[in-house]
């Protein structure tokens, strides 16, 4: 079984920096993308960035410039560094692993975390 665990989050004044980590235990063979999205109360839920197994990358539009995503493979762990941040990206931060395939299983399946809370205020 895999589980994700999330860190990183917390309040911030806008123009800040925050470093969300998302790391998944379990005995995994593959994964074939990893992203984070966020919802805030009466907002839809936003895809932020993905990276897939090939290291390409997207955002949003709303944090392209800002936002970078990278992984380490060797850690099975996920980032998303957040520069410039702006009220606007308060919002519960979820991580997801997608196409994740454990060692000696023909099956894939999408793991997600528990959520970090990123606050930008003054």
């Amino acid at each position: 079984q895999v589980q994700l665990v999330e860190s990183g989050g917390g309040l911030v004044q806008p123009g800040g920096s925050l470093r969300l980590s998302c790391a998944a235990s379990g005995s995994i063979f593959s994964i074939n993308a990893m992203g984070w999205d966020r919802q805030a109360p009466g907002k839809q839920r936003e895809l932020v960035a993905t990276i897939t197994s090939d290291g390409s990358t997207n955002y949003a539009v709303s944090v392209k410039g800002r936002f970078t995503i990278s992984r380490d493979n060797a850690k099975n762990t996920v980032y998303l560094q957040m520069n410039s941040l702006k009220p606007e990206d308060t919002a519960v931060y979820y991580c997801h692993f997608w196409g994740v395939r454990l060692e000696g299983s023909s099956y894939s399946n999408h793991y997600w975390g528990q959520g970090t809370q990123v606050t930008v205020s003054s």
